[in-house]
This record gives structure tokens, sequence and C-alpha cells, in this order.
């Protein structure tokens, strides 16, 4: 059973009882990613989520790593483009200790200006690692090229320069001002009574700030963007991407197939006939990444140098065909099952349940039932996959972003979706 309670500050309070498990899991979600920042003070949302682990007023960084061990629990975070947060996932008799951890660094941190530089630090070598991972580097590249001149193509770790030019004053005041009580949500799943919840919560949270943080949100401006970047690896990394949807658009049951479709399995048709029919590169997949205002649809492989021009072209082969061809049932049945059996296979967890509590909150403001989910992959047909398809498989949203030994002096302007 799902139950849901307001607080009087603004702040909401979800769960989710499942007494046929043992564990609990709970999170704090602040509605506000690494999209609500300013340019100069890009990374801020991610670097506060380390400096939360690094002492407060009651506990040292070694207390609340050593106190979650000491019941076999999980502590952790993650930040994203829209939101961050704060989980913990423990027995079902911990949860008291795992409000009162999460609740003390939540609120009672105390940004110690040494762990502040040592933070740093970790964090400049965490941005370096994505920089000697092409494949994640070249993901973080095509953001930024997609949605130019928007927050959206800001990396989630910031830069070298802005995350060297965050003082404490400034994160401080990027916390306090957007860790507001209209913009945190709190959910929890597993074998939780929503009452003893709220009661802990009521002992342990104290008063939060009423009021949310957040300006009115910009929708991006896109335009075709063709790029390549020269680099000396053994692969050429490819990111070919056009416009999607918004995580709660009425049509997202069809885009979800038809990304299924393309790219998002070993049965996809990019993954058999680029990688199992050619063997023209070892990893190839498409996947959706919605916000609550828009979204995009990305298409990814590594090739060799001699080959990736030829990924390319039956990569955009395959976008054109889904416009012009209608899905065989059989291959729209087989997509529409694997989503369904992957999303409740997903919710065997308490961490997923606490999670799916959290962002159909974010993006709905209201739970979205299992069986109204697979009702709407029910309802999408061949005729609305290539109706989706054509709306957003458009010339004008595409972007192809390319790192490797690419050819010299090749523009590849004439790619296009037509």
């Amino acid at each position: 059973m799902i139950k849901k309670t307001t607080l009087k500050n603004g702040v909401r309070v979800i769960s989710e009882a499942l007494p046929n498990l043992s564990s609990v899991s709970i999170g704090i979600w602040v509605a506000n990613g690494s999209r609500h920042e300013r340019r100069e003070s890009n990374g801020v949302a991610h670097f506060i989520e380390h400096l939360l682990f690094k002492g407060t007023t009651n506990r040292t960084a070694l207390d609340i790593a050593r106190e979650i061990d000491s019941v076999g629990g999980i502590l952790n975070a993650f930040t994203s483009r829209e939101y961050v947060c704060y989980y913990a996932k423990v027995l079902d008799r911990f949860l008291p200790k795992a409000v009162d951890i999460l609740a003390d660094i939540f609120t009672n941190s105390i940004f110690d200006p040494e762990e502040i530089e040592k933070e740093r630090k970790v964090i400049l070598q965490e941005i370096n690692m994505v920089e000697d991972n092409p494949e994640d580097l070249v993901h973080d590249l095509f953001h930024q090229k997609f949605w130019k001149h928007h927050p959206l193509g800001m990396s989630i770790l910031g830069d070298q320069q802005s995350v060297s030019g965050l003082t404490r004053e400034k994160i401080i005041g990027f916390k306090d001002r957007m860790y507001r009580a209209e913009d945190i949500i709190i959910a929890a799943a597993g074998n939780v009574d929503h009452q003893e919840l709220l009661a802990l919560l009521e002992k342990n949270l104290p008063q939060i700030a009423t009021g949310n943080g957040r300006e009115t949100a910009t929708e991006p401006v896109h335009k075709k963007r063709i790029e390549t970047m020269e680099r000396d690896l053994e692969q050429v990394h490819m990111c070919l991407g056009i416009r999607g949807l918004p995580q709660n658009h009425p049509r997202r049951f069809d885009a979800f197939v038809m990304n299924t479709i393309l790219g998002g399995s070993m049965s996809s048709r990019l993954f058999q006939e680029v990688r199992e029919k050619r063997g023209l590169a070892y990893s190839i997949y498409s996947y959706m990444a919605s916000h609550a205002d828009t979204g995009s649809l990305v298409i990814y492989a590594g090739s060799g140098p001699d080959h990736y021009r030829e990924v390319m072209e039956l990569s955009l082969g395959e976008l054109k065909r889904l416009k012009r061809e209608p899905v065989p049932q059989v291959e729209l049945d087989a997509a529409r099952e694997q989503l369904k059996g992957n999303m409740i296979l997903s919710l065997e967890s308490s961490d997923n349940r606490m999670s799916k509590l959290a962002k159909n909150e974010i993006y709905f403001g209201q739970y979205q039932p299992i069986d109204a989910i697979i009702a709407g992959f029910d309802l999408v047909t061949t005729d609305s996959i290539m109706e989706i398809a054509g709306q957003l498989l458009d010339d004008d949203y595409l972007t192809l972003v390319m790192l490797g030994k690419v050819e010299a002096g090749h523009t590849f302007s004439g790619i296009s979706l037509q």
C-alpha cells in the first residue's frame, strides 16, 4: 500500500509497505540538479552530494561509515541533471538508525574547509577519469553539443575551472537556496509503516526552510550540429542523437518501445545488424534521456577507424527505416514484453521501489500504478511507432559527435534523416 503525507512545511513523505520484505530503502530526494546551476558554479550540486558524507555536528565521516556498516546497511547518494538523492538500505529493524543518519547528514553537515579541499581534489580526479574514458567522455560531449547554450548541456560533475572556483560560501549558499521543503521528497519502500516513518522524521528531521529554490526552466532551442574531435584512440566513439520526449509525455510509451526495437537490447536492430551480422562494433546501443520538459534519443557506437563511417551510415539507415516501414507485429510484441518484464523484475527490490516513488512524484506529481504503465505499453501499435518516429526523427534535431581518429578534413555535412 502506498501512502503520501505532505508536512506543514511542504516536504512530501511517500511510503510503500511491502511486508514480505525484510529490508527498507529510504531516500531524501531534492528536485534540483545540475540544470539548476549557474555556469560559473557548475558542479556545485554534485560537490554538495560528496560533502554531506564528510562530517556533521554529531558525527565524523568515519562515524557515519562505521554506523551504517555496523548494521550491514548501504548509504550512498547520486546527482543527476534534475535531482539529488541521499539514500540508505537497511534491515527493517534498523530503519530508525537509517533515518537518524540521513537526517543528520542532510541538516547538520559542517562543510569543514579542510574536507572541502580534500573532496575538491577527489572530484577533479573524477573529472579526469571521465576525460580518460572515451566512451564516458563522448556522452558528455554529446550532451554539451545537443543542449548547447542550455543548462542541460552542462556536466553534472562540472569542469576543472568551475569546481576549482567553488568556495565554501558558494557551496553553502547554493544548499541554503536550493534545499527547500517544497523541493524535498522523502520516499521509503519495504517493510515500513507510514505512521512510524512520520514519527521518526518528526523526531530526527528539524525544521526545513519553506518554499522552493528553482527558477523557471527554459526549453532549449535545437539545431542540427555535427562535430568531430580528433584524438589518438584505437576506436572512434560516436554519439548520434535526435530530440526525445519529456518524462510525462503521453506518447512516451511509443517512444520507449521504438527505442527498444532500435537499440535497447541484444535483439535490437542496431545490435543485430552492426555487431552480430557485420562485426563492426563491440558496443552499440541506444537510449532515451528524458527530462521534465524535453528529452533526447541517443545512439552510441565504438568502432575502428576503418569502419566508423559504415557504422554511422547503418545507424542512420535504421532511424530512417523506423519512419518508412511499419514494425512487424512480432517485433513490436517482443519489445513490449521485454519492457514490461524488465520493469516488473526491477520492482522486486526495495531500493528500486523507493526510486520509483520519488521519480513519479517529481515528474508526475502522483504515483503511476504498474497496471497503468502496462496498459500504456499495450496501447502501442505499429502505426503509433511510425507516427512518433515521424515526429521525432527530424533532420533539424540531428546531432552527431565523433571522438577519435576521424578522417582529416571530413565534415560529415551530408548526413541526413531525409
